[in-house]
């Protein structure tokens, strides 16, 4: 029926359901997307797995009004289907990205222009419906369009881009600076290029997985290292200079990963936490004072500043993602080819990606 459709919606720890459920239709200032495709964050898997984290259930979001069941999905490309009230900056048949960062552009720090802090922070896929599902609908103010050269597949990775672009910005990097990465996953091996792209001299990773040290290396890492070898943190010192990087990104999210980034960056560097854990974790705050070292976090993006720059990063050939999908699945099979999968076997696959229409 067109009245209906497919979503992947989370309704409670373990249980991710493929719903026929109605189609949505777009408010004033929204517009309904035809998803192309969708990846599955860790986010996505951690909320499976051990949710509710983030995603609101006794308590509406105060943003959104949403509770669970919720469609998950916020790494998606689509093609404007249904536009509504008031919507004269996009037109039927467009293909385009959303920002997935919903805030209420009247508190403090949105005054302030820091959207992913805001006090009423949301974002698609986890407190209103994402792109899990056939058709979306999603702000139209805050979408970005798809360049031509640019293929639907590599649109479903420009969110995660933007965390990348989000988390350079962040740094403070300056041109010709050193940069260590810990965690050669998707966002490990996304802020690689994007440090690459923003100036940094040389970027050197961190991973225990040969499959992704090989491919840091082929997306332009000057070394890559296993950790669990004896010795690496100061074959990386003696790289740097013989005094470690300027700049250290974690974007493992694992227990003893914050407390490696702390470690490995110079005496006065800058380590910036990506990776999310949601434990409390080890840190050497002793060598962040003694070091004077500065540690500042990275969570989400702006729509008008990182989702501008990573279309165009991935427009121009500076950021390539195609390496990084490892599986296409369909919608039908998000829980048992996706979900279950990243979850089983994490070390097989980067980002694996759902096409709605397959």
């Amino acid at each position: 029926m067109l009245s209906r459709m497919q979503a992947a919606r989370w309704h409670g720890r373990g249980d991710v359901r493929v719903d026929e459920v109605a189609r949505p239709r777009p408010g004033p200032g929204e517009v309904r997307l035809r998803v192309a495709w969708c990846g599955i964050c860790g986010t996505d898997v951690e909320e499976y797995l051990a949710g509710p984290t983030i995603i609101p259930t006794d308590v509406p979001n105060s943003l959104t009004g949403r509770t669970a069941p919720i469609t998950l999905g916020h790494e998606f490309a689509g093609t404007v289907d249904a536009l509504g009230e008031g919507v004269a900056n996009v037109q039927i048949g467009e293909r385009v990205v959303p920002e997935v960062v919903l805030f209420c552009g009247a508190c403090f720090f949105c005054r302030r222009h820091e959207y992913a802090l805001c006090v009423k922070w949301a974002a698609l896929g986890l407190m209103a419906d994402g792109g899990l599902a056939e058709f979306a609908v999603v702000p139209a103010a805050t979408l970005a369009r798809l360049p031509d050269n640019l293929s639907d597949e590599e649109g479903a990775l420009v969110e995660p881009t933007e965390v990348a672009v989000r988390a350079v910005r962040k740094s403070e990097l300056q041109l010709g600076e050193t940069v260590a990465v810990v965690g050669g996953g998707t966002i490990g091996l996304l802020v690689l290029q994007v440090a690459r792209a923003a100036g940094a001299n040389a970027v050197y990773v961190f991973e225990p997985r040969a499959s992704r040290r090989n491919l840091a290396i082929e997306l332009g890492a000057a070394a890559s290292f296993d950790p669990a070898q004896s010795g690496a943190t100061a074959r990386l010192k003696d790289a740097c200079g013989g005094v470690g990087p300027d700049v250290v990104f974690e974007c493992a999210g694992a227990p003893d990963t914050a407390d490696v980034a702390v470690h490995a960056a110079r005496k006065g560097g800058r380590i910036v936490l990506v990776g999310i854990h949601p434990e409390r974790v080890q840190l050497s705050t002793l060598e962040i004072v003694l070091g004077e070292k500065r540690l500042v976090g990275s969570v989400q993006h702006h729509y008008d500043e990182d989702l501008p720059q990573a279309v165009r990063l991935l427009a121009e050939d500076r950021v390539r993602v195609q390496s990084l999908i490892t599986r296409r699945v369909p919608l039908a099979r998000v829980v048992e080819d996706g979900l279950r999968a990243l979850a089983e076997d994490p070390g097989r696959h980067l980002r694996i990606i759902v096409g709605p229409h397959l």
